[in-house]
């Protein structure tokens, strides 16, 4: 099935980068966010056009596993790992960068949760019980993805170059196997 910009709904690749590479893993986390949420964007206008079918349902059921699953434990990666030594260090920038991260991590919690409950709406549906998303319901996936776009920015930009920086190799081997760890990866 194709949207109306040609693009199949369900799935997406994830890049190939190890946890032995955590900056890097934790950008690649940040590609997947993107193309979750873009699965997302594809998702809804595909509903307001064809309405309910399968593919929705896998799409929904695919931006469900990451964000259930994939995304808690990037949030717990920062941290963890990423803020705490930024935290520590004297840069008051650095500081209010971080404590807006932290806070955006609280509000994409909250937020997930309107917008998974949207989510698991759509993929347990029925086609024939299926009525298009409310306004409310549209709204709350659009607020959920919102929040990524400055946060994913700041990261990237500021934060992991200089938590990068500041962190001694040991500390990031530390880092790595932790990811591994809580991910099942030996």
């Amino acid at each position: 099935m194709k949207t109306s910009s040609s693009v199949n709904l369900p799935g997406h690749r994830a890049p190939a980068v190890g946890l032995e590479s955590p900056f890097e893993m934790l950008v690649a986390c940040h590609e997947r966010v993107n193309r979750s949420l873009e699965l997302l964007h594809r998702l809804q206008a595909h509903l307001a056009d064809k309405g309910l079918d399968e593919d929705a349902r896998q799409a929904a059921r695919d931006v469900l596993r990451y964000f259930d699953i994939a995304a808690p434990l990037h949030h717990q990666d920062e941290e963890l790992h990423v803020f705490p030594p930024l935290l520590q260090g004297s840069n008051p920038e650095l500081h209010k960068i971080v404590n807006k991260l932290m806070n955006d991590h609280r509000a994409m919690e909250i937020r997930w949760s309107a917008a998974r409950t949207t989510l698991t709406k759509i993929a347990e549906c029925s086609t024939q019980a299926w009525a298009p998303l409310t306004p409310e319901q549209t709204d709350s996936l659009d607020r959920f993805s919102a929040l990524y776009g400055q946060h994913i920015a700041d990261e990237e930009r500021i934060v992991y170059p200089a938590a990068r920086s500041s962190m001694a190799i040991s500390a990031i081997a530390v880092m790595s196997e932790d990811m591994k760890r809580r991910r099942g990866v030996n």
